[in-house]
């Protein structure tokens, strides 16, 4: 059997884009019986360090949070610059865009991906921790997120 290229098969996290964030918020607000999550938007460049495809980006979007027991569900609406976010919605419309994992190694585990034909798209920071996107859709199917977070 293949080492675990992560060092773990814990999904925390699943990415969902929307066009209308409020609306959508709501409606899983409804859904679950729950408060509608806060919504937030996404840091500035110089804050977030946004890279999209090797350069980059003033790429901003706004997120929701929603915590739904073992697995968090984010939704993402993103604005108008070049992103991940803008290009997979841009060309297959609202729904699912990732999975995400914790991880600890950032730097090791893109070139590990990397190395298996699975490019980093996007990367930047966030307050406490770091993120990338893995093109990881040609073998998985779907675009698999990193999360690391500071100790």
């Amino acid at each position: 059997m293949a080492d675990n290229v992560l060092g773990t098969k814990v999904v925390t996290q699943i990415g969902i884009l929307v066009r209308d964030i409020e609306k959508t918020a709501q409606e899983w607000a409804d859904f679950l019986g729950i408060e509608k999550p806060k919504i937030i938007v996404t840091d500035t460049v110089d804050i977030a360090q946004t890279e999209y495809r090797g350069s980059r980006t003033p790429a901003r979007a706004k997120l929701a949070f929603i915590d739904a027991g073992q697995l968090q569900i984010e939704l993402i609406e993103p604005d108008h610059e070049p992103s991940t976010w803008r290009e997979y919605l841009d060309r297959h419309g609202e729904g699912p865009h990732h999975i995400a994992f914790v991880i600890d190694g950032m730097q090791e585990k893109v070139l590990q991906l990397e190395s298996r034909g699975m490019p980093l798209i996007q990367k930047g920071e966030y307050t406490g921790g770091r993120y990338a996107y893995m093109d990881t859709f040609r073998q998985l199917k779907v675009l698999v997120e990193l999360l690391e977070n500071d100790k």
